[in-house]
């Protein structure tokens, strides 16, 4: 399994629209092939700073995601919105039983 942890800042006064479009993009994204879960949470200590939490099958799954067009455009709106550079960061991992 492949995790995904990414976060950005959202410059002041662009949280909503920085919320909408990742809300669109984590739907379309539920439904790829190879997609376990896909989730966008607001930073309890700072408001305009969005969490991704992202579950993949396996590493092609998410290079497939990475090519289609919607991520491409939503990547590019989102980075108009950002104080900073997006923070991502991808792990292999596996489940481990209790």
């Amino acid at each position: 399994m492949i995790i995904v942890l990414g976060s950005v800042v959202i410059r002041e006064g662009g949280i909503d629209q920085a919320l909408a479009i990742s809300k669109e993009h984590v739907a379309r994204s539920r439904n790829e092939q190879g997609c376990i879960s896909h989730a966008v949470h607001i930073d309890v200590d700072n408001s305009n700073r969005l969490v991704f939490v992202e579950e993949w099958d396996n590493e092609l799954a998410l290079q497939q995601h990475f090519k289609v067009p919607e991520s491409r455009a939503f990547v590019k709106e989102l980075a108009g919105l950002v104080t900073e550079p997006p923070r991502m960061v991808v792990y292999e991992a596996h489940v481990v039983q209790p």
